[in-house]
């Protein structure tokens, strides 16, 4: 897959900005790195699964836990996604039963110490359309940066549908989704969290899969 590195190349211009002194520094949240099986999204093999309506997060690959827990204060400046390339029949079932045309931004997430599971919506990037970009690995540098501090979780929020996850993981490996506990098994209901400041339970857990983001961070100096 062809790889647009326009979030790096932003992320090296403003790491220039800052000062020589500074001990900022450049890091990846949630590597799409090398994994076994590879993280290569589903779609346009069988089945092609896509997330929907909701917003999530990966909560363990294998061995690593919280790979979407930001390790320092800091700004995220963008966003890479790996997509599947579903056929047109595919997309045509997504865009008629999952909302519309294959979208997504980044979030970040603030956990609550009650109720259990729930976390506090602190900031969003703006909604990306993807359907441009099916079959590649994207970098999409954010024109606003967004502040984080260590502990937040960067997930993805996807109001329709996205062809970014992929399958065949072991039960050590899953991700967790803005939805209430009776709906864990259906999308016909919009859960997208996108309200600023408001929290929700991430009830539901899924297993064996991995959504195929990361986002790129630059430390506070």
């Amino acid at each position: 897959m062809r790889r647009i590195k326009t979030a790096i190349f932003a992320s090296f211009l403003l790491a220039l900005a800052l000062p020589a002194a500074a001990p900022a520094t450049l890091s990846e949240v949630g590597v799409l790195g090398t994994t076994n099986p590879a993280t290569v999204a589903s779609c346009p093999a069988s089945p092609c699964l896509a997330v929907s309506r909701t917003t999530g997060f990966q909560v363990k690959v294998a061995t690593a836990h919280n790979p979407l827990g930001v390790p320092r204060d800091g700004s995220i400046v963008g966003w890479t996604i790996t997509l599947g390339k579903p056929n047109a029949t595919q997309i045509k079932f997504f865009n008629t039963n999952e909302g519309g045309v294959s979208e997504a931004a980044i979030a970040v997430l603030r956990a609550q110490k009650s109720p259990n599971l729930t976390y506090k919506l602190i900031a969003q990037g703006p909604l990306t359309k993807l359907q441009p970009y099916f079959g590649k690995t994207v970098q999409f540098p954010l024109e606003t940066t967004i502040k984080v501090k260590k502990g937040d979780i960067v997930a993805l929020t996807v109001p329709t549908w996205a062809p970014a996850l992929a399958l065949g993981f072991g039960n050590d490996t899953s991700w967790r989704a803005s939805r209430p506990k009776k709906q864990c098994t259906t999308t016909s209901a919009q859960t997208a969290h996108t309200q600023i400041n408001t929290p929700i339970q991430y009830y539901c857990l899924y297993q064996t899969a991995r959504l195929t983001y990361s986002a790129t961070l630059i430390s506070t100096p």
